[in-house]
């Protein structure tokens, strides 16, 4: 079963969701996944620059009201 870890970072502003988001995946193992909601629209850009800079897969970036869900498989 794959571990999955949610975090909400509604409320912060970049750089703070991709940075807690970072700590977050740290608890990890490799091929886990992790779902973020934030309410920064910097978000949008920020976290696909922080998987393809670190390598981890952004496997779905959607919309709920005014939050956006990011889901990451950690490398």
């Amino acid at each position: 079963m794959t571990e999955t870890l949610e975090y909400d970072a509604s409320g912060l502003l970049c750089p703070l969701p991709v940075l807690r988001a970072n700590r977050k995946l740290r608890e990890l193992p490799s091929g886990g996944l992790l779902t973020v909601r934030a309410t920064d629209p910097a978000a949008e850009q920020d976290f696909p620059a922080y998987c393809r800079q670190t390598g981890h897969e952004l496997v779905s970036s959607t919309r709920d009201g005014e939050a956006l869900v990011f889901v990451i498989r950690k490398r």
